[in-house]
């Protein structure tokens, strides 16, 4: 019988992605293993394989489709044998195949109406339990989120339990399960109508997966978080000398960026006071084993952090090589889910952009990301002489509830002595 090509969860967050690209089209052959779609997640674009092998008898979901739920049937595949009569109209897969592409297509409000005609509708599903993953139609979220109604409460009428427009009219406002306080950005005009109201000229940018994640996950950090910052200056002049000395040992072999020194120092730092390795959670704090950090990459489609996992494991030339394959494949939207989801420490670098100093937002579910600004030349005092130094401030932002004020200057301090003496972290 015909087979379900189903939208995958090609990481462990995705509820939904944007089917991107056909690398097959109808009647075309294909084998198990073989790329039939790429799929645009919150974070990259990833190659779907056939499970099994067939003829591509139906592309229910046409390339370019977004918000596409996870494990929505995006294509039917014929077995050996079988041909274009054995899918029916009827079936389950069509009729999953056609709740995603009316949750997905443009329509107007009269059409999330039953026809008079139409089928007997299905058995009503009941409410979704408290955190369970709500099956509602874009215009029945918005109209929901109007009239402040919380979805988790409804029961959903459309196939297979979607909530509808027709639910979400019949439904009374309620308070949501959690309230937000409005700010006053959100009960004024946003930046669009206000610019409408103002005649002001502008180029409208659609915004991609990442860039939506990214905001919606940064917003939470602030809101959620209680962020805490503290700075440091460190003196890089024997970090460049060592750094000198052993790009030119290579002699072409690799080449050691500061970028590669900060992310050893870091690894070094969390093995040697592991109480800055942490997670926050309700129940217990995580302190973990090894120092996994995430570094911050500036890509076309938005920023992402892909992982150098077990740091304090690996030497300079290993991170140095393992930092730029992962940058190159991030700005080529080709990481791995697991190159980029988790990691233990965060670091974002803007040094090479001229700034001096900055704070980064905490990167959740972790409690550290240091943000580092430009080593630059300037005046020290030592020994009670002035002296010209390079010299790089790095601010520490913290989530107070597992890296206190007293737990983060500690981990600067063992910071501060493996950056300015390079020649530790190779022991």
């Amino acid at each position: 019988m015909p087979v379900n090509i189903l939208m995958p969860a090609l990481s462990p967050t995705m509820t939904e992605g944007t089917l991107a690209k056909w690398m097959k089209k109808e009647g075309d052959m294909v084998k198990a293993g073989e790329v039939v779609a790429e799929i645009e997640t919150d974070k990259a674009t990833m190659e779907v394989e056939a499970v099994d092998e067939g003829k591509i008898g139906k592309i229910l979901i046409i390339a370019g489709t977004a918000n596409v739920p996870v494990n929505t049937p995006i294509a039917i595949l014929l077995e050996d044998g079988e041909d274009e009569s054995a899918i029916k109209l009827s079936s389950p897969a069509n009729v999953n195949a056609a709740g995603a592409a009316a949750s997905n297509a443009p329509q107007a409000a009269p059409s999330e109406q039953p026809s008079p005609k139409s089928a007997a509708p299905a058995p009503a599903q009941p409410p979704q339990a408290a955190g369970a993953r709500v099956f509602a139609t874009p215009l029945a979220r918005r109209l929901a989120a109007e009239k402040n109604i919380d979805l988790q409460n409804l029961t959903g009428s459309g196939p297979h339990g979607r909530i509808v427009k027709s639910d979400v009219e019949a439904a009374k406002s309620a308070p949501v399960a959690a309230p937000r306080t409005a700010s006053p950005a959100a009960s004024g005009p946003n930046a669009k109508q206000l610019a409408d109201l103002l005649g002001m000229a502008y180029t409208e940018l659609p915004n991609n997966n990442i860039k939506k994640v990214t905001a919606r996950r940064l917003t939470e950090a602030k809101q959620v978080i209680p962020h805490f910052y503290l700075s440091v200056d460190c003196v890089l002049d024997h970090l460049l000398a060592a750094r000198a000395q052993m790009n030119e040992a290579a002699d072409g072999a690799y080449k050691l960026s500061v970028n590669d020194f900060i992310i050893k120092a870091n690894a070094m730092a969390l093995k040697a006071y592991p109480a800055a390795n942490t997670s926050w959670t309700d129940e217990s704090v995580l302190q973990y084993h090894h120092a996994d950090i995430s570094v911050a990459v500036a890509t076309p489609n938005g920023l992402i952090t892909p992982i150098i996992k077990r740091a304090e494991t690996k030497s300079l030339r290993e991170i140095s090589q393992e930092m730029k394959d992962l940058a190159k494949r991030a700005k080529d939207g080709k990481l791995k889910p697991e190159e980029f989801q988790g990691g233990s420490f965060s670091i974002s670098n803007l040094g090479m952009f001229g700034v001096k100093n900055f704070q980064a937002i905490v990167n959740p579910p972790q409690s550290c990301i240091m943000a580092v600004g430009a080593g630059e030349e300037r005046v020290v005092v030592e020994n009670g002489q002035m002296v010209v130094r390079t010299v790089m401030t790095v601010t520490l932002s913290t989530d107070h509830r597992s890296v206190d004020g007293a737990v983060g200057a500690e981990y600067l301090q063992y910071f501060k002595r493996f950056i300015e003496n390079p020649v530790m972290m190779l022991a």
